[in-house]
This record gives structure tokens, C-alpha cells and sequence, in this order.
């Protein structure tokens, strides 16, 4: 009797330390490439459909003053991966940019030059997936990498299953099979890239479904060159037109034209083609039971692109987009859903430095103390608690090559400072009363920009920050020359694509799967 009882003491005491171990809870980060804060239709777009991942933010919450790193991809990954600041990190360009004399001599109408930048995410770092796997996780990532080349890829940073990432940052074969990939392999003539990379990674949750796992799905999407199916194309195009044409689309911003609004029907079916494959992959956290155990963040790693490269989108009523230093380059979707944390918005300004130890702090796991973090736990934003104000702050001291200035920028409170590098001149800005960043205020708050300004610059001394010098290049006759290209060339180049797209007759890029002119 008493060996009887003894053994069924032992079984007791098993299940319950079985039990307890599968409680560690599993993390799913999905990140899109150039996702604008107002691309998804939780947001509040009229024009893009993005059903499943507005399902995923009613069960979230949402950081409605969510914020990347930085205005484009490199940096603002290499962020999220260790916690740190552009100027810590050292990233603080998309690798791959010019800097330099390289770039001073190619462009000759900008008055400085960039400094140069590291091209590899420091192997010295212990990344977010690496501190998982330290304690116990199995670690998978699918996707865009772009933190630098062959010996930092994913699997040098503590991924031990890397599908697609390598050193480009676009996808080199577009959006449909064969994708000219490495790291990738092709599947059936016309595959979707988003939805093979979710199927890659629900295949991987399956697999591991018994034991804790941090998945990382990275999507290429929605990056230039931008990319639907006919269907797609015709659906958005049908509805840019029911909702009526503008006369224009663009206008001058600083140094480029900008989209003002969205009726870009290719890209509206891209953001779809990522929402079908977002669905995918919750679904199979849904389908295994691990939905109510897994932590699930959604976020991109800039603003959406409405200068430059595919001028895809707008960021309305946010100013700029990827590139710029206003909020349309910095402010992004930022959503967490965690066990035990309470769905909801918050107006609480976070930064991509702040998942690291936000995500560690959910999973319980402790960060060594060596480990150098400048991000803040949020995880009291999620139980409804608050946390102190910082500072956040971003250097990105380059050109953008979708119009933005060489800055470096913090905000504090409701009020944000941007230093222009060019001419070291600041604007101020209460965001509070100014989103859409029109009225300067720095001259009317002198005091507050004064300090600002000190702060900032204290805080990228201290971190070793690398500043640009004057471009001895510079030609007021090939700035005058540039500026008149773009105006007279380029905007109603612009104006006339935008139009074409939507025409009965378009027909897609040859690349396109199951286009009528694919050779």
C-alpha cells in the first residue's frame, strides 16, 4: 500500500514539474520591412485590408506612440536584436549604403559627408535570440536579415534555423518563385515569398510545439520592388477607384516628392499578401493550443516608404516616411500580446530597444549583468501600470535615400527635437498639439531647446556617436541642377505612374507570376 502510495506521490510530483515546464512561454516576433504606422486597417486606413493582423491587435497592446530605432532597416534591426541604440551599436545606416568620400563624390549636391558605420551586427552582442538559447529555447528565423555577410548571418547570432536570411535586403528574385535566394529554396513556379516564409515557420511551431521555442518571422514585405497578383491588383484598383481619384498624389517635400495619400492598388495587394501569410502562422499556434502560452509581438523596422524607392505609400497625417527624421519614418505598428497581459492602447512611447528586455522579462529570464541595454521593460505598460519617462533618442547622421536630412533627434515628453548635422540648427516640436510636425516652436521655447540640444549631444559623445564632416565636393551648381531635376522630372513622372497603375490596360512587371506579358 504505502509503495502504491509512494508511486503515485513520484507521478504526482512528475506531471507537475512537466507541467511547469511547458509553461515557459514560447515567442513569435513578426517583422515587416517598411510597414507604415497607418498601413494596416486598425490603424485606421480606409484603403488597405489587413483582417488578421487586426485580429492580432485586439488581443494585444497596442503602443499607439510605437516607434523603430531608426528611420531605415539596418539600424533599427540591429536594435531590436540587442536592445541598444544606433550609436552603441554602431549600425546606424542600411548596410551596403555609401559613406564617406564614396559617397561625396557620387553626390556632389549634399554639403557634407556621412561617416562611415559598422557593416555587421558585433558578434560581442548577445542577441535576443542567443539569450534564448542560453536557457533552453530553440531558435528559428525566416525571413530578411541585412545585418551584414556570409559569418553574420542569422545563424551567427543565435539563430540555429536561418530560411531566406542573408545580406540583401530586398527580395533579389521578387515576391514569387524562384526567389534567387541562398539561403532559400525555390518552390513551385509563383510561390509567395510572404507565405512560403509563414509556412516555414508554422512547420517549425509544429516541430516544436512540446518544447519552447523563439521564432523570429521576418518578413521581405512590403519592400520595394513591390509586387501583387493580378487578383490583388484588380481588388484595390476597383476600390481606388470607388473611393475617388485625387487630382494629385504628391507634392515637394525638402528634397524629394512624397505620396500624400493611398491609392497604390500594388502595393495595397502586398500588404494583403503579408496579412494572408500572418494568418497562417497564428492560425498554427491556434491549431497546436500554444496561442494562449506564446508572446507575440508585431512591429516593422521603419515607416512606410512615401519618398523614394517605390513610393508606395502614405503616412498621413504623420510627415515623411522611411528615410525622413519626422514621424512618418520613426513611428510604426507596435504590438505585444504576452500571457497574462491585458489587450488595450496605450499612449506610452516605446522604441525597438525596448523588446529585448521587455520580451526576457515575460519569459523570466535574467539578463546578465555584463549585457549592455538601453532599452526599458515595458512589461508594466501590459498589466496597465506605468513606467518613468526617458528620453529616446535616434542618430541617424546620413542622407537618406528617400529625402531625409542628416539628424540626430530625442524626444522627451511631448516634445521632440530634431538637430540638423548640415547646419547645426534645431526644430522643436509639441507633439501633443503638432503630430503632424508644421509649426517649429524652438525659437518661442528657447530655454527647452537649448537643453535639449546639450542633452542630446551629450548623450552621443558619451556613446561615441560618428558624426559627418563638410563634403568638400559640395557644388551649389549641382544642388541647384539636382533640385530642378527632381521637380520637373521626376514629380510628374511620379503623377503619371501613379495614374497608369490604375488604368484598365496596366499590365504588370514581366517578373510577376501569372502576368500577361511574363516572358
Amino acid at each position: 500500500m504505502m509503495k502504491n502510495l509512494f508511486v503515485l506521490v513520484c507521478i504526482a510530483v512528475l506531471a507537475i514539474s512537466c507541467a511547469q515546464e511547458k509553461q515557459a512561454p514560447n515567442v513569435l516576433f513578426i517583422l515587416a520591412d517598411d510597414l507604415g504606422a497607418h498601413d494596416l486597417s486598425y490603424a485606421g486606413s480606409s484603403y488597405y485590408e489587413s483582417p488578421n493582423i487586426d485580429q492580432l491587435a485586439s488581443q494585444a497592446m497596442v503602443f499607439e506612440q510605437g516607434y523603430a530605432a531608426a528611420q531605415v532597416c539596418s539600424p533599427s534591426r540591429a536594435s531590436i536584436l540587442t536592445g541598444q541604440t544606433t550609436p552603441v551599436h554602431g549600425i546606424t545606416d542600411w548596410i551596403g549604403a555609401l559613406a564617406g568620400e564614396q559617397w561625396g563624390e557620387k553626390h556632389p549636391y549634399t554639403r557634407i559627408l556621412p561617416p562611415d558605420y559598422a557593416h555587421a551586427l558585433d558578434t560581442a552582442a548577445l542577441t535576443l535570440p542567443e539569450l534564448f538559447q542560453r536557457n533552453g529555447y530553440t531558435t528559428f528565423f525566416a525571413g530578411k536579415w541585412h545585418l551584414g555577410s556570409k559569418g553574420s548571418w542569422p545563424e551567427d547570432h543565435g539563430f540555429e534555423i536561418n530560411k531566406g536570411g542573408w545580406d540583401y535586403g530586398n527580395p533579389r528574385g521578387g515576391y514569387f518563385s524562384p526567389y534567387k535566394n541562398p539561403n532559400l529554396e525555390d518552390g513551385p513556379d509563383g510561390e509567395n515569398l510572404s507565405e512560403r516564409l509563414a509556412e516555414e515557420t508554422a512547420a517549425f511551431i509544429r516541430s516544436k510545439k512540446d518544447e519552447p521555442f523563439f521564432a523570429m518571422l521576418s518578413f521581405y514585405a512590403v519592400h520595394g520592388p513591390i509586387q501583387t497578383t493580378q487578383e490583388y491588383w484588380q481588388k484595390y484598383r476597383d476600390k481606388a477607384l470607388a473611393q475617388g481619384l485625387d487630382s494629385s498624389g504628391f507634392e515637394m517635400e525638402r528634397r524629394l516628392p512624397i505620396r500624400t495619400i493611398q491609392d497604390n492598388a500594388i502595393y495595397a495587394g502586398l500588404i494583403q499578401h503579408m496579412d494572408d501569410a500572418v494568418g497562417i502562422v497564428m492560425e498554427e499556434l491556434k491549431r497546436q493550443g500554444l496561442l494562449e502560452n506564446t508572446i507575440v509581438v508585431f512591429t516593422s523596422d521603419n515607416g512606410g516608404v512615401a519618398s523614394g524607392d517605390a513610393y508606395s505609400t502614405s503616412n498621413a497625417p504623420l510627415r515623411g516616411g522611411k528615410g525622413y527624421h519626422w514621424e512618418g519614418g520613426i513611428r510604426v505598428p507596435y504590438l505585444i500580446k504576452a500571457p497574462g497581459a491585458k489587450p488595450g492602447k496605450t499612449s506610452v512611447p516605446a522604441s525597438g530597444q525596448d523588446f529585448y528586455p521587455t520580451i526576457a522579462a515575460l519569459a523570466g529570464l535574467t539578463i546578465p549583468e555584463e549585457v549592455v541595454l538601453n532599452g526599458e521593460n515595458l512589461e508594466p505598460v501590459l498589466k496597465e501600470q506605468s513606467i518613468a519617462d526617458r528620453p529616446l533618442v535616434w542618430h541617424y547622421p546620413h542622407y537618406g535615400n528617400q529625402g531625409g536630412d542628416p539628424v540626430s533627434m530625442m524626444r522627451k515628453g511631448q516634445y521632440k527635437l530634431i538637430y540638423y548635422w548640415e547646419t547645426d540648427e534645431v526644430e522643436l516640436y509639441d507633439l501633443h498639439a503638432d503630430v503632424d510636425e508644421q509649426r517649429d516652436i524652438a525659437k518661442e521655447q528657447r530655454d527647452l531647446a537649448s537643453q535639449m540640444k546639450n542633452d542630446l549631444l551629450l548623450y552621443l559623445n558619451l556613446h561615441d556617436a560618428r558624426f559627418p564632416v563638410e563634403n568638400p565636393h559640395f557644388s551649389e551648381d549641382e544642388l541647384t541642377a539636382y533640385n530642378k531635376r527632381v521637380r520637373e522630372k521626376l514629380l510628374p513622372a511620379l503623377e503619371r505612374n501613379r495614374l497608369k497603375i490604375l488604368k484598365d490596360d496596366f499590365q504588370p512587371n514581366k517578373n510577376w507570376w501569372g502576368s500577361a506579358t511574363k516572358d
